[in-house]
């Protein structure tokens, strides 16, 4: 299965202090507010939620294809991907701009000021799926530039190509309508519990009612786990226990990563979504979202002590 994935791409500068912000700010000064925190540790990770679910996707022994718009700054990164098994093809360079950006100092309580710099990412709508030479079997639609995210299901609705919504971080950015319309005839919605709600606010459907626009749901829930909800028909999928929490970032995209993968396969929805949480779990045991590793043969050796034996997870030996 040729599965496409369009989203952002991303450095991440993250970096801590060595006290607490609430201890250097004035209330009564915020308006001419002028800060400068000297902090203790910086390490700078690759990021971005398509390159993320395309990491996981390649350890499994998947090809997955990234489109996406990237700046001058790229090389060692796609040079990365490319290592791994990722297809960056279709990730283009915009000339005179960096790869987008999110700068992140946390203190000590974990409160956090961050800055995210779009740079490259904002020209992600001059990118099209109708220019592809070859028509993809699913468009994974996540977070980018609010634009390109809708240019992206308009696109797959009108060639007839099936499609994952996964609007997350942006959710905020879009209106009821616009979900809405962009949710209809899509193959999967993926959300977390608290993403949900937002949409059901903004849109005033129901769980039931986004299955009737909707084939598959899928809602993240953290430690307890992920539910799917498709043709009347709902599927829990627990957690793996963890050696070690680290780091959760790209932990849902580690999720997402796993579920393709069986997908692509063609595994049932619940297998798929055992491979997702193992695939999480890894990312969460290290720091920043594609800093895990493992072979296939781990894995499955890993997966077989916390779920069902299944021979048809072998596929992945493949």
């Amino acid at each position: 299965m040729d599965i496409l994935l369009t989203g952002s791409v991303a450095y991440d500068y993250l970096m801590t202090f060595p006290g607490h912000f609430k201890e250097q700010i004035l209330p009564t000064r915020l308006e001419s507010i002028s800060l400068s925190f000297l902090v203790d540790s910086m390490s700078k990770q690759r990021g971005g939620i398509a390159p993320n679910i395309a990491y996981t996707m390649a350890l499994l022994g998947r090809k997955p294809r990234v489109m996406a718009t990237v700046g001058e700054d790229f090389a060692d990164y796609r040079e990365w991907l490319e290592s791994k098994g990722v297809d960056t093809a279709l990730m283009k360079v915009v000339p005179g701009l960096f790869t987008a950006s999110f700068f992140a100092t946390t203190d000590h309580a974990s409160a956090q000021i961050a800055s995210f710099y779009p740079g490259a990412m904002a020209h992600s709508a001059t990118q099209s799926i109708k220019e592809l030479d070859k028509k993809p079997d699913l468009v994974v639609v996540s977070p980018s530039a609010p634009d390109a995210m809708m240019k992206f299901p308009a696109e797959c609705r009108e060639l007839g190509i099936p499609y994952l919504y996964d609007p997350s971080q942006q959710i905020l950015r879009l209106e009821g309508n616009e979900l809405a319309r962009d949710m209809e005839g899509a193959e999967f919605l993926f959300c977390n519990d608290y993403e949900f709600g937002l949409i059901s606010k903004k849109t005033g459907w129901s769980l039931d009612q986004i299955l009737e626009h909707v084939k598959v749901l899928v809602i993240t829930r953290g430690k307890d786990g992920a539910d799917l909800y498709t043709d009347g028909i709902s599927v829990h999928i627990p957690t793996v226990p963890e050696d070690e929490i680290v780091d959760p970032t790209g932990v849902g995209d580690a999720f997402r990563g796993g579920f393709l993968s069986g997908y692509a396969q063609g595994f049932d929805w619940k297998l798929c979504g055992e491979i997702g949480s193992l695939a999480a779990v890894y990312c969460l045991e290290q720091k920043g979202p594609q800093s895990h590793a493992y072979s296939r043969e781990d894995f499955v050796k890993r997966f077989r002590k916390h779920f069902d034996d299944d021979s048809k997870l072998d596929a992945l030996l493949k």
